[in-house]
């Protein structure tokens, strides 16, 4: 049975504290999908994320869009941001190594455009989608499975 929570943010500060918030009820997930399109907040959600888990502060955490993932190491878990968004075939996607990295006991991995390979959306535990209502707010949508 999947759950869905909905919530509204009205700034960047407000993003971040929802992914702080989020992040305990994500450290026993193994893979959740981020949803949106390109500005829409996912690094910035990440950043709260990251510092729920303490992982890294906000000003650690960067969109990994060139380098591909970027890894942070917190005391329970290790978090894996991931940017798929250049990757387009399962050649190029598994050059990256990501099995190894959903098999480690302690990781999680935030998948950005996860959802351009069905196998992700089939393998994810949580989906976060994000999307723009306004200059600084977000509807953000929880899914789990």
């Amino acid at each position: 049975m999947m759950t869905v929570h909905e919530h509204v943010t009205h700034s960047a500060e407000e993003t971040m504290a929802l992914g702080s918030k989020l992040a305990h009820t994500l450290k026993h997930a193994r893979m959740v999908i981020l949803r949106g399109d390109l500005g829409t907040g996912k690094t910035t959600l990440v950043k709260g994320i990251a510092e729920g888990l303490h992982a890294g502060s906000h000003d650690d955490v960067t969109s990994p869009t060139f380098t591909l993932i970027h890894e942070y190491r917190g005391p329970e878990v290790n978090l894996f941001h991931v940017d798929l968004y250049r990757i387009d075939t399962p050649r190029e996607l598994d050059t990256l190594g990501l099995d190894e990295l959903f098999a480690e006991e302690g990781n999680l991995v935030l998948l950005e455009w996860g959802e351009k390979f069905t196998r992700f959306e089939k393998e994810r535990d949580v989906e976060i989608a994000i999307e723009r209502l306004g200059d600084q707010e977000r509807k953000i949508v929880v899914k789990r499975k």
